[in-house]
């Protein structure tokens, strides 16, 4: 027992030894820890610091190169010369149109009037120094050479001249632009192509077919070009929609007196247009041209075989419908593809007329005017591979019914007035063309044209022309129009 109870005495004398030497053991173990991490940390902030060092030493290299260049460019721009006015060039395109033509009629004689059987396109008044068919063999077509460029964050500037076949240049196009207007508007100012129909907006490079359908021919002298303004809104809808106007001095066929102040020539037009699915969409439109013409002159041929000189004066309303359709496999146009369009022409004029202007000395004779005349085109356009489309266009005009007052009042004859006579002018035309790239497209076309009239047989005078044509871009040129 006395044993027993040495032992638990020992043993509770060796507690406080044994938990003192434990305790020594975990404050060892501790300080030793802290002394590696304070190490660990020591050559960590010692690498940083000769990183931090190295950059600080590193930007400063950099910033003396920096203001080095910056010295460099100042003494680099002191010795070279001012800018001039050419230092900043606008966008340069040009196109070129060349052309080689064979015709069964002497177009030489296109717009001569001693002869009837030369007439332009019978049955419809033509304009003063109207475009004739271009003459047989080889020759320039209209090129043209275009500057465009943003004048500032609100405008842009296009200067479009004109190379004609025959030598020297007229302007086309002159005009600004508004850029970024709110709410879907566009100001354009100065000469442009008017707006109305869908062929005549475009540039002639851009037609499908080598030169202009009949009614374009007879309705505008090829193209109708307004000096003024025009607005357009385009809606901010899903569908398509564009309304737009123009007020513009005349000059252009059908109107005159371009020296008259104020406006002589205004238009509307309407526009709507969309999608279907994802190969086809549409286009279609409505346009409205109001002008009054004074003095209006054109020759004509009497019942005695004289030239004279008759003018019209009064009012000009034309009203045109346009639809274009287009189709292209998961819209890839690039593979194949389908357009089908076309253009419905009506024009109705009243007014005076007077006969054989030019004869003061016998005195001259006027009488009232009307007429009523449509026409119009319908083409279409097949790619059937790459590069390579054909295309048919089929036109047909009407002179319908032209009242004169000197005819029914019996002062003079119908003879006296032998272009002014019924005629349904026609042609068809068929073109092929090939697109070595999308800056250059070569084309053949053919049309059989019945416009001229052969007044001794009484009939149409078929006129049978073939084309060749090249059309080649050069420069920065934009998008063309839908």
């Amino acid at each position: 027992m006395r044993l027993t109870r040495t032992a638990v005495s020992a043993a509770l004398l060796a507690v406080p030894a044994i938990a003192a030497a434990a305790e020594n053991d975990d404050l060892r173990a501790l300080r030793e820890e802290v002394a590696r991490m304070r190490e660990g940390y020591e050559k960590r902030i010692d690498a940083l610091e000769k990183r931090l060092a190295q950059a600080e030493t590193q930007a400063g290299k950099a910033e003396a190169k920096a203001a080095e260049a910056s010295v460099q460019a100042r003494e680099a721009a002191a010795a070279r010369p001012p800018a001039t006015a050419n230092s900043f060039n606008p966008e340069i395109a040009l196109i070129l149109n060349g052309t080689y033509t064979k015709q069964s009629q002497d177009p030489a004689s296109y717009n001569e009037t001693p002869n009837p059987r030369s007439y332009h396109i019978h049955g419809f008044v033509p304009s003063l120094g109207e475009t004739a068919p271009p003459r047989k063999g080889f020759g320039l077509g209209e090129s043209e050479l275009t500057l465009s460029a943003n004048v500032d964050p609100h405008w842009r500037a296009q200067l479009t001249a004109a190379l004609a076949p025959e030598g020297g240049a007229e302007v086309e196009e002159a005009f600004i632009q508004s850029l970024g207007f709110d709410n879907g508007f566009t100001l354009k100012a100065g000469r442009f192509l008017s707006g109305v129909g869908y062929l005549n907006p475009r540039h002639a490079h851009t037609w499908d077919f080598a030169d202009a359908p009949l009614a374009y021919k007879a309705f505008f002298a090829n193209q109708l070009r307004s000096d003024g303004v025009q607005l357009k809104w385009v809606a901010p809808t899903d569908l398509f929609v564009e309304l737009g106007g123009e007020a513009a001095s005349g000059g252009a066929f059908p109107s005159t007196d371009k020296n008259r102040s104020g406006t002589t020539l205004g238009t509307l037009f309407a526009r709507v247009g969309g999608d279907i699915g994802i190969s086809q969409n549409w286009r279609a439109g409505l346009s409205a041209l109001a002008t009054d013409p004074r003095d209006r002159t054109w020759n004509d041929v009497d019942s005695t075989d004289t030239t004279v000189e008759n003018r019209f004066s009064g009012k000009s309303r034309m009203s045109i419908a346009d639809f274009v359709w287009k189709w292209a496999p998961a819209g890839n146009a690039k593979e194949r593809s389908l357009t089908v369009q076309g253009e419905v022409f009506r024009r109705h004029e009243t007014g005076s007329m007077t006969y054989d202007a030019a004869a003061a000395s016998v005195g001259t004779q006027t009488g009232d005017y009307a007429s009523n005349q449509s026409g119009g085109y319908a083409q279409t356009v097949y790619q059937f591979q790459p590069r390579w489309r054909v295309g048919y266009r089929y036109d047909r005009l009407d002179s319908g019914t032209t009242r004169l007052g000197l005819v029914d009042s019996g002062a003079l004859t119908a003879a006296d007035f032998p272009l002014l006579s019924a005629h349904r002018p026609t042609r068809h035309t068929v073109m092929m063309d090939y697109a070595t790239s999308e800056f250059a497209r070569f084309r053949v076309q053919f049309a059989r044209d019945k416009s001229r009239f052969d007044f001794g047989q009484g009939r149409a005078l078929p006129d049978n022309q073939l084309w060749l044509q090249y059309v080649v871009s050069l420069g920065a040129h934009g998008a063309h129009k839908y």
